[in-house]
């Protein structure tokens, strides 16, 4: 199976692109609020039982995905590059897949803040990520998650996370000006086969 890790800050297009690829490609979207949402209504986000309960999920659809034989499972995330622990995490994934004769590869979005900010509120985004729709919380948590947090691996400061990408297949793309159906096209044609 193919596992492609799309990740990048929030509202820069993940799903929407993972949409477009998945269209083009045949493969599977496992989006993040898929495994986040159902759990927002029982947990507070960050406490222990949400943390685990997601992680859990994330990790049992990923490998029935992979034993399953699926040609691919693409996969959206917002990656903390400097947490050792979000590496871990990803990289967990990346094993599970590897270790059933598939292969990982990742493709990183990046976009100007103005223009994530316009998409932070679009109509699609609020239909699939209910939690979204308090656009007041969610435009600062935003701006707070672009404030503490490397997301994008054009930061200065090395991240834990770029052994793990060296390794794999790495896009980056800046779509700030292409539609989703542009970026997947982009990625199709510059994946590594």
């Amino acid at each position: 199976m193919d596992f492609v890790v799309i990740f990048g800050p929030p509202a820069v297009g993940k799903m929407t692109v993972g949409e477009e690829l998945c269209k083009l490609t045949g493969f599977k979207l496992f989006h993040n609020h898929m495994a986040v949402e159902p759990v927002l209504g029982i947990f507070p986000f960050g406490s222990p039982p949400f943390g685990r309960l997601v992680n859990e999920f994330r990790r049992r659809i990923i490998e029935e995905a992979a034993d399953a034989e699926l040609p691919g499972l693409v996969f959206t995330y917002v990656w903390g590059l400097e947490l050792p622990e979000d590496a871990e995490l990803i990289g967990s994934y990346v094993d599970i897949v590897g270790s059933r004769g598939g292969r990982t590869r990742f493709v990183e979005l990046y976009s100007d803040l103005d223009e994530r900010l316009k998409r932070n509120s679009t109509e699609l985004r609020l239909d699939r990520k209910p939690s979204k729709r308090d656009l007041e919380f969610s435009h600062a948590n935003l701006l707070a998650l672009d404030r503490d947090y490397v997301m994008n691996t054009d930061e200065i400061r090395r991240v834990h996370a770029q052994d793990l990408i060296e390794r794999h297949g790495h896009l980056r793309i800046d779509n700030t000006r292409l539609s989703p159906a542009e970026t997947a096209a982009l990625i199709q044609r510059r994946m590594p086969q």
